[in-house]
Order: structure tokens, then C-alpha cells, then sequence
């Protein structure tokens, strides 16, 4: 062989070796520097947070992550709920629903009578706290009357639920125990994009399982689905299968950085490399506020948000894409009595820039009542500061949308396809809009119309290019106005008021 390519297979291996040297020098020293790092900077709690991160070299890889698994797994939990619902389905052959049938023996003949079933569900948890203190998803124990959770040694134990939030699917447990094993709080926030991850939880009841993957995504949403209210999701491609809802998510510390809580699936309801978990960053307040008071408390300001699009940017004068555009503003609340209005655009909140909706709600929800606020606010072509205190927030039950009648509608420009009527006494009954209410009602989006997916049958537009619509003949006049360019609606969608702007088509 050519003495020159023994040199320099020589001269490769040498510098293999020294970069794995360097390398591992590097990643434990990184290690080390992670763990000087105060989680949340606040003071530890007795709750889980991670004080020492686990002593982690190459060579405890050499045979793949038990030394990450290991003392993981008998963390992780399954739980089993039930509740008694009732039921009165027919059980009989479905030929007793025939008309014929009926005519001769009742609507009665081959009902079943109502009676109670008991209805049961599974999924995981997590301890983290030595004397039996877990967390799990709200939605693996809602509504039940009976909670087991069993451990990783065979154990079984009845649990207490200490408190939910449904808002973030989050619910507390105990367990009447001690010495448990128990999986340290680590720190979500510094997770990114390509940083390895495991889920823990206990599939189709077949016993603690681990999967591996990486961060897909941090502080996603899930766009239309709105799983959650308060929403700033881990996503991971993890399988994160059935039964695994409450389960763990850890880093390669071992250290809890998240509750897995949903996956998107075609229908088979299997993994498809699209998971979920609410990052510990989230569930520790939740948790904290739960364990302290038995519920959660939040601030409320009193707007209906929206994420502001390059095209609603355009239309408000804003020259960069940044802030929530409000809405809806609703009466008696600190929104409205500190004069926000319609159309403002909340640009940052306490010196901080505000970028979308889902960042807006967790901030305020992170609040307590009573939290004085200021705001930069976009408003008539400047910028201006508004002051603002938060109340409590309080669940309100949304209005069902209603529908109307008609088919004179628009055939030019931007609103081209979009049938629409008067909105008359009766209509804005049936639509739960208050007496004396205007504008136009829609009743039909042509599938060619470029405001198909942002304007729906019963919609009310009440403006058009900010101009106030009373009627299909002011509609027909803003529609010219607008010479074939985007228009900016404001649309009554379920009692609500937000911006739509349709684009030139």
C-alpha cells in the first residue's frame, strides 16, 4: 500500500480521537454549567426541581440511554379513573326504529330504559414529590369518582385530586405514601429546536414505555384545533401513543420538561410524529397555585385578541407585523374602563413586545387580579400609553351563531361571492346580538371568493373600511368605494367583534 495513504489514514485517526477527547471534555463541561443554572430563578421548593443534573459522560451512551431511563421510569405512573354515567341507548335490533314498526307499538317499543354505566379511563402521571404528589392531564381524570393510580413496583393506591386547570389541561394528585421515586423539574425554557427528548407514559395499559426523539417545535399552538385554551406546546416527534396523555417529558438530564398531552392523528387515533406535552415552564405555576389555594387564579383584561397579519398590519398603519389587535372590547371590565377600544393594537405590556395571541393570553393568565399593567398601544397612526389593572377571570358561556335568509349580495372586487341580507329584528334574535344592532347579515361565501375560511353564513359585517354598514345599500357602496382593493371588515361572529380583512381577488 502507498506509504502516503498510510500517512494519512495515520493523521485522521489522530484527529478523530482528539476531537472525541475535546468533545467530551466540552459537553461534560457543559453539563456542569447547566447545573449552576437556578431553575426559574426563584428559590427551591420542595416540589421536584432539579438541583444536580445527572452525571452524564460519552461512555454512559455506550450502550444507548438506561442511565437517562433508569431512575426515570418508576416516576412515571399509570392511572386509572372512572365515572358513573347514564345511559338509555336502544339495545334492541335497529328494525324497531322503523316508522312501520312504531305505528303499531310506540315510540316506547325496543327502547331500553335509561340506566347507569360505568365509564373508565386510563392514562399516566407523574410523581413529583416524594409523599405522593402527581401530575397528570385534566382530561385522563375529568368527571371522575374514582381515581387508582399504580406504581412501577406492582403498588396500587386510591388518589385524592387536590385541584385541576382545564385551561391548561393540568391536574394534581395524592397518593398516601412515601419514599417514593420522583423525576426532578427541569427548566423547559432553554429546550430548542433539535435537543433530545424522551416520552414516558403507559400506552394501551401495557406497562411503563419509553420513546425517544427530538424538540420539534417550542411555544407551538395547534392552530384551528384549539386543544387548550392557554396554549405554548413542546412539540416532539416522540411516539406519544394512547394511555400516554399525563405522561413524562424528559431531557437528557432526566429532568421533567414537560406533560405530554396530545397528539394530531388522521383518524387512526396512532402516533404520526406529531406530539404535544405542556413544558414544565407552564405547568409549575398551575401546579403551585393548585397546591397552595386548590384552584387557579388569573387576571382578566377584557379583550377579545387577534394576531395581527401582515394584511391587518397594512390596513392600521402599522409598518412592521407585531402586537394583538382588539377586537371586542367588553363592557365592564378594566379594558373598558381604562378606554381601550375596537381596532387598538396592544403593542407591548410592561415595557416587553407583545407578538402574538397565544403569547398575550398566557401572559395576562400568569398574572393574579389586581396586577396594574401599562400598555403601548397603536391607535390612529401613533403610538400611545394606556394604564390597566386586571380583575379575576371568569368563565363566560359563548353565544351560538345564528343564521339568516337571503341572496342579494356583492359581485365586484374583494367581496366578489359573498351573498348578504339585512340584519332585521328577528335575525339578530336568533344571532343573540343586542336590540338595536346593524349591518349586514352573511349568507353565503362562494367557493371562488377570496373570503372563503375568513367569513362564514351568519357573520354580521358591521363595517367596511372602518365605515359603519346599516344596510345591503351602505354594503353596495362600501364595496365600490373599495375600487376592487382588500377591504378591512369588522365582522359580529357569536356575540363577538374581530377584524377581517379580504384580500383584491
Amino acid at each position: 500500500m502507498d506509504s502516503r495513504v498510510l500517512k494519512i489514514r495515520s493523521w485522521v485517526a489522530t484527529v478523530v480521537v482528539l476531537v472525541a477527547i475535546a468533545g467530551g471534555a466540552l459537553l461534560s463541561q457543559g453539563f456542569r454549567n447547566w447545573t449552576d443554572h437556578t431553575v426559574f430563578g426563584a428559590p427551591r421548593t420542595p416540589i421536584a426541581v432539579a438541583q444536580n443534573a445527572l452525571p452524564i459522560s460519552l461512555g454512559n451512551f455506550a450502550n444507548g440511554f438506561s442511565a437517562v431511563l433508569k431512575p426515570a421510569l418508576p416516576a412515571v405512573v399509570n392511572i386509572s379513573s372512572s365515572k358513573v354515567v347514564k345511559a338509555g341507548r336502544n339495545d334492541m335490533s335497529p328494525m324497531f326504529n322503523d316508522p312501520f314498526f312504531r305505528q303499531f307499538f310506540g315510540d316506547q317499543f325496543g327502547q331500553a330504559q335509561p340506566h347507569a354505566e360505568r365509564e373508565q379511563s386510563l392514562g399516566s402521571g407523574v410523581i413529583v414529590s416524594s409523599d405522593g404528589t402527581i401530575l397528570t392531564n385534566n382530561h385522563v381524570i375529568e368527571g371522575a369518582t374514582e381515581i387508582k393510580v399504580s406504581l412501577n413496583d406492582k403498588r396500587e393506591f386510591k388518589a385524592k385530586l387536590v385541584g385541576t386547570d382545564p385551561k391548561t389541561d393540568i391536574a394534581v394528585l395524592k397518593i398516601d405514601a412515601t419514599n417514593l421515586q420522583i423525576l426532578p423539574l427541569g427548566d423547559s425554557n432553554q429546550l430548542q429546536v433539535g435537543d433530545l427528548i424522551f416520552a414516558i407514559g403507559d400506552p394501551f395499559n401495557i406497562g411503563e414505555t419509553a420513546t425517544m426523539g427530538i424538540v420539534s417545535a417550542t411555544g407551538r399552538d395547534s392552530g384551528n384545533l384549539r386543544i387548550e385554551q392557554y396554549e405554548s406546546f413542546i412539540q416532539t416527534d416522540a411516539a406519544i401513543n394512547p394511555g400516554n396523555s399525563g405522561g413524562a417529558m424528559i431531557d437528557i438530564h432526566g429532568n421533567l420538561v414537560g406533560i405530554n398531552t396530545a397528539i394530531l392523528s388522521h383518524g387512526s387515533g396512532g402516533n404520526e410524529g406529531i406530539g404535544f406535552a405542556v413544558p414544565v415552564s407552564m405547568v409549575k405555576p398551575v401546579m403551585d397555585q393548585i397546591l397552595a389555594h386548590g384552584k387557579v387564579v388569573r387576571g382578566y383584561l377584557g379583550i377579545l385578541p387577534q394576531d395581527v397579519t401582515p394584511e391587518l398590519a397594512s390596513q392600521f398603519g402599522l409598518k412592521q407585523v407585531g402586537g394583538v389587535l382588539i377586537g371586542n372590547v367588553s363592557s365592564d371590565t378594566p379594558a373598558a374602563q381604562a378606554g381601550l377600544k375596537r381596532g387598538d393594537i396592544i403593542l407591548k405590556i410592561n415595557g416587553e413586545p407583545v407578538n402574538a395571541v397565544n403569547q398575550f393570553r398566557i401572559k395576562i393568565g400568569d398574572m393574579a387580579p389586581g396586577t396594574p399593567l401599562k400598555l403601548d398601544i397603536w391607535r390612529d397612526g401613533t403610538t400611545q400609553n394606556v394604564s390597566v389593572t386586571l380583575i379575576e377571570s371568569t368563565d363566560k358561556k359563548g353565544l351560538k351563531e345564528g343564521e339568516g335568509e337571503g341572496d342579494n349580495g356583492s359581485n365586484e372586487g374583494s367581496l366578489y361571492g359573498i351573498s348578504v341580507e339585512d340584519l332585521n329584528s328577528d335575525i339578530a334574535q336568533q344571532l343573540h346580538l343586542p336590540s338595536g344592532s346593524q349591518g349586514v347579515v352573511v349568507d353565503s361565501v362562494d367557493q371562488a371568493s377570496s373570503a372563503v375560511g375568513k367569513l362564514q353564513r351568519g357573520d354580521v359585517i358591521q363595517e367596511v373600511n372602518h365605515q359603519p354598514i346599516k344596510n345591503q345599500s351602505d354594503f353596495r357602496n362600501a364595496v365600490k368605494a373599495a375600487n376592487g382593493k382588500s377591504v378591512l371588515l369588522l365582522v359580529n361572529r357569536e356575540g363577538q367583534t374581530q377584524y377581517v380583512v379580504i384580500e383584491a381577488q
